[in-house]
């Protein structure tokens, strides 16, 4: 028996082929835009995009080879620099490089031994992530940069199962997201249906909880 995604990796390639459809026709003066990611333009969510794609393939490949590495090479700061580097290249270029880099992730997916599937790597915060969860969290990042994009996909568009296999995930971060034992006391009775709704009801950013996301 594997322990081969195959439901996660068809979301995933889904969303790429999504995420290519919106940019293809990407112009020059597009790139510089503000996206709807403080200190983010276009070009920084859409390289943003390929070096994660690119991170998976290093994660992956070297499970296949026995080994566990970090998701990027030099961690948060190289992460953070190559985003940089590449965000105000052509529109070609952004839009080229997206669809390579989807490419070659979707390539190994389907070319990986079962075995490597209960390999892991680690994540841009070290934390221990399990190759069989990396097509879920490339699904992640694709859906939710998409509408970051500003270029149409909202939130309202996102696919029956992507919110399925995310909702659950989103809410067990609630507990570590809500300050205060008052506040915890009164979100658990009205889910108990023993409290009206908290108001207000104020949940910290998922920026929280960096490892249970990633970058």
């Amino acid at each position: 028996m594997t322990n081969r995604p195959d439901a996660d990796i068809t979301g995933a390639t889904a969303a790429h082929a999504r995420l290519l459809a919106t940019i293809r026709d990407l112009a020059d003066g597009d790139v510089g835009r503000p996206s709807l990611l403080p200190g983010w333009t276009v070009g920084h969510v859409l390289t943003h995009l390929a070096r994660n794609a690119d991170s998976h393939v290093r994660m992956l490949g070297a499970a296949a080879e026995g080994d566990s590495v970090a998701q990027y090479d030099g961690g948060r700061p190289a992460r953070g620099a190559g985003i940089a580097a590449g965000a105000h290249r052509p529109a070609g270029e952004l839009v080229d490089d997206v669809r390579s880099s989807s490419a070659r992730l979707e390539r190994l997916w389907d070319s990986l031994p079962d075995d490597t599937w209960d390999g892991h790597g680690f994540n841009a915060d070290g934390d221990r992530w399990l190759c069989a969860h990396l097509p879920f969290h490339r699904w992640r990042e694709v859906e939710v940069h998409l509408v970051d994009l500003g270029m149409g996909p909202t939130w309202a568009n996102w696919p029956d199962e992507y919110v399925a296999r995310e909702l659950p995930r989103a809410l067990a971060t609630v507990p570590d997201r809500v300050a205060g034992a008052d506040l915890r006391r009164h979100l658990t009775a009205w889910l108990l249906d023993r409290a009206p709704p908290p108001d207000p009801l104020v949940i910290g950013g998922w920026e929280e909880r960096p490892g249970q996301y990633g970058r």
